[in-house]
């Protein structure tokens, strides 16, 4: 019985465990940006780690299946390193150190919807008004960016909570989130409408290049070096690429080890006994750890507008994924090539980073139905 039970729990346990990896990802990075560690340099080490802690496994589990290389995929892969690894972790980097943590995993809930509106406007997504599924994630976008908005121009008060007190000032700041919140807000969302892209190219470039793990190395592979040479544009004093054995060297071992290998492997494992809806839904989870510890470790002030933003985003992603639920329960799907294919039998396009892996990076996985990509699986690079 015992053994029986444990199998059970052992989704929930394994997605709980994965949201609190997560959780570390947004602490341990807005740590050390705010220790003065160049967002650009973690984004190198970042990626650099990611694709050398997956290029073993794409190398001997894909030797079979890997295609040949060409210069369209290549150039796909180049767009899909700037979507993500440049223009998303930068930009989301940036966004947490000028806000917190538990803002940036907040507002990064809405990647899902913001993900739906770019493939209704690609014409990858249909929006049957009429049916109650796409109703839910039409209302389900409306409410996020609704939670967006007001995270955006309202702050309210200060919520303390009972261990707001005892908070450890981990990190020596002046806050500047109070002069800088706008421009922090608004390189969040933009990082969102990267990382949504970033979806969207990838379930076409997974088409033409069906070995996961293979494209997860290059797109890392491929942002390392693209973040290195904007390092060097951008920094210009040899010692930002020093590290030591502190958070400069967790890190972008953490993000690269915790956000990219074992996020990839233990999400794609549970996705094959409880699929993608189950998945998605625990992604408000990090974004609680995050505001917990985000508050006792970095001693963070939790306003009551990103409260209110935050919940009402989450009902919104609910709605979505609540929808897309219902896609995948839809007893017959039409492809684009005019075959049929039963619920059980969707095809899958695979490929996060990252958030890390994020609230924050990051390869992604995604289902793709005759209603267009969807994003299952979080990988933050």
């Amino acid at each position: 019985m015992l053994h029986l039970g444990l199998k059970k729990a052992m989704p929930y346990l394994l997605m709980v465990g994965l949201q609190c990896g997560s959780a570390g990802m947004y602490i341990i990075s807005d740590a050390t940006l705010k220790q003065g560690m160049s967002r650009y340099v973690l984004i190198v080490y970042r990626n650099a780690i990611a694709a050398i802690s997956l290029a073993p496994f794409a190398f001997f589990f894909e030797r079979q299946i890997r295609p040949k290389m060409t210069v369209s995929i290549f150039l796909k892969i180049m767009v899909l390193a700037i979507l993500e690894p440049i223009l998303d972790q930068n930009l989301s980097y940036l966004g947490m150190d000028l806000t917190s943590a538990s803002f940036a995993s907040a507002i990064m809930n809405a990647v899902p919807a913001v993900t739906f509106v770019l493939a209704v406007i690609l014409r990858l997504e249909q929006v049957k008004i009429k049916e109650v599924r796409s109703q839910a994630k039409v209302m389900g976008t409306l409410l996020t960016f609704a939670g967006a908005l007001i995270m955006t121009i309202y702050k309210g008060p200060i919520i303390n909570f009972i261990w707001s007190q005892k908070a450890s000032h981990f990190v020596q700041s002046n806050d500047p989130s109070d002069k800088h919140w706008l421009t922090g807000t608004l390189c969040i969302i933009v990082g969102c409408f990267a990382w949504s892209s970033f979806f969207i190219l990838q379930s076409i470039t997974v088409k033409k290049y069906p070995a996961e793990l293979s494209l997860a190395f290059w797109i890392c592979l491929m942002g390392a070096v693209q973040s290195a040479v904007l390092t060097l544009v951008a920094e210009h004093h040899p010692g930002v690429w020093a590290i030591g054995w502190n958070s400069r060297l967790l890190a972008p071992v953490y993000t690269g080890i915790i956000s990219s290998g074992i996020t990839y492997y233990v999400q794609g494992l549970v996705m094959k006994t409880r699929g993608p809806v189950f998945v998605t839904a625990f992604n408000p989870l990090c974004m609680i750890i995050v505001a917990i510890l985000g508050s006792i470790i970095l001693a963070e002030k939790i306003h009551l507008g990103s409260i209110i933003g935050a919940t009402i985003i989450a009902i919104g992603l609910y709605a979505v994924v609540w929808g897309k639920g219902k896609d995948r329960l839809s007893p017959v799907q039409t492809l684009t090539d005019g075959k049929k294919v039963g619920a059980e039998e969707l095809p899958i396009s695979t490929a996060d980073i990252t958030k890390p892996a994020e609230e924050g990076t990051k390869i992604d996985k995604l289902v793709e139905t005759s209603d267009g990509p969807m994003n299952i699986l979080k990988l933050h690079m």
